[in-house]
């Protein structure tokens, strides 16, 4: 074999690191984009935020009205007794009559507090309690094995094992038996909330129901009631009238006490703030035209810093002229990969409400199918940059807030050739089963025979499917007997 050395020409495709940038930008969120910015404003001097001008402009006006006037006091031969401040003392300090009184300025302070955990509320009360130190363990066991709902996700013979477990741990002699782990449970059961600790929904039915005043009506017949929980669970009617030996007003009346009492005790100390997206887009309707408009509040203002850029001189290769025309360079690559984003952000949500016009003016039953490869071919663009474009992106309409990968769905034919959206049609499955009738509730099969009478050809299994996704129960547990 003979080794040779030649040359060889060949086309290639690399990502240069403005491309690399800009792509990574063009995925980010309003939030990951502001955090990308300051790091960038904090590394780069050349990169600066432009200002809201009307705070610039108005402390210029008052640093030129009172510099002026104090730089001449200040020269003066003799120094007046009051020289001119820019405050006074009762424009902060607010003088108050009594001590009594209550102040009119006042502190601002973030006074809110971490919401308290289940386990935490439990423990404090059980902290309360006239416990030893093996019930105060035991109880310290339950607790710990409570889940989100507030029941008890544990055996009780791994409570048992585990007390066991941390008393030789403590080297203590003393034994523990179910028995005692039993009443150390009924006592956390009735602490606050009622019920919690329970083993199973019944159990936690039954515990408020024995703390209800007796007087209350139906209290002995919802009592009764839980007895048969699983009949009631499967609304078998009938069989509930025999087994109970109720009659039916008793039944609905017995029913309708157990729905006031928390079938979940814990779930209360697990509601968490809501979290609020800002729209990318903004989309409103003037003169009988959709207009799309990017949110200029999430919109960055960047430009050069005069002040820096006005340090570089062309023909000098010191390091620092050589550090400054790096970040500047940089810094104007940055600032452009931003507009290309906000230009292909805006061209990508015009495309999508140019098809989805009839959503805005009809609502979800009239979204047209649409997927990425037709809004790519529309805009020019590369299938998988509208992706990028259209991930973690919100869309405020006047029918709510979306994001913008909520207006492409898949299309299911129709009976006249035509397609319908899978988002339409989940919005129909869904009026359908909130205008019928619960005590006859809509099969599958039902369903899609409605939606065939409309024109749109779907199968049982496919009704199923966008049924489950918008969590609709099925047909027999939807069921209302009583």
């Amino acid at each position: 074999m003979k080794l040779s050395v030649g040359l060889k020409v060949a086309n290639s495709l690399s990502l240069t690191p403005q491309l690399q940038q800009a792509i990574r930008l063009l995925q980010l969120s309003s939030l990951e984009l502001e955090q990308e910015i300051q790091i960038q404003l904090d590394s780069n001097p050349l990169l600066e935020k432009i200002e809201e001008m009307g705070t610039t402009e108005s402390l210029s006006a008052l640093e030129g009205a009172e510099t002026g006037d104090l730089t001449t006091e200040l020269n003066a031969d003799h120094l007046p007794n009051d020289l001119p401040v820019d405050t006074e003392w009762d424009d902060i300090y607010t003088h108050q009559s009594t001590a009594l009184a209550s102040p009119e300025y006042e502190e601002r302070e973030d006074n809110r507090q971490a919401q308290m955990s289940l386990k935490e509320h439990i423990l404090d009360q059980v902290n309360l309690l006239h416990f030893s130190i093996v019930d105060k363990l035991i109880a310290y066991c339950i607790v710990d094995s409570l889940d989100d709902k507030g029941f008890l996700d544990a055996e009780l013979e791994d409570i048992l094992l585990a007390v066991s477990r941390l008393l030789q741990e403590m080297e203590s002699d003393e034994d523990v038996e179910e028995d005692e782990v039993i009443v150390v449970l009924k006592h956390i059961q009735r602490l606050d909330p009622i019920g919690v600790g329970s083993r199973n929904l019944a159990e936690c039915l039954k515990i408020q129901l024995e703390t209800v005043h007796e007087k209350v009506p139906y209290v002995a017949e919802a009592k009764n009631l839980l007895k048969y929980y699983e009949l009631l669970i499967s609304n078998d009617l009938n069989k509930l009238l025999k087994q109970t030996g109720l009659t039916k007003e008793q039944l609905t009346s017995a029913v309708d006490l157990l729905k006031t009492l928390k079938p979940y005790p814990g779930l209360e100390f697990n509601q968490q703030e809501s979290e609020y997206q800002v729209p990318d887009v903004v989309v409103s309707k003037k003169d009988l035209h959709w207009q799309v408009q990017l949110n200029p509040d999430v919109l960055p203002k960047l430009r050069i810093n005069s002040f820096y850029s006005g340090m570089i001189r062309r023909a000098d290769q010191s390091d620092d002229n050589v550090y400054l025309r790096n970040q500047m360079l940089e810094a104007k690559n940055f600032i452009k990969s931003i507009d290309e984003r906000h230009k292909t952000l805006l061209k990508v949500a015009t495309c999508i409400v140019e098809h989805q016009r009839a959503f805005l003016e009809q609502g979800p039953e009239a979204m047209k199918p649409l997927v990425l490869r037709d809004v790519a071919e529309e805009v020019e663009l590369h299938e998988s940059t509208v992706s990028r474009v259209t991930t973690n992106k919100y869309m405020l309409t006047p029918r709510g807030l979306f994001e913008l990968k909520y207006f492409f769905s898949s299309h299911v034919g129709t009976t006249t050739g035509g397609e319908a959206s899978s988002t339409a049609i989940r919005a129909m499955i869904k009026k359908l089963v909130s205008n019928e009738n619960p005590r006859k509730p809509l099969s599958d099969n039902a369903i899609a025979e409605m939606l065939k009478k409309e024109g749109i050809e779907v199968a049982r299994r496919t009704v199923a499917k966008y049924r489950e996704s918008l969590h609709i129960p099925s047909s027999s547990e939807r069921k209302v007997l009583i």
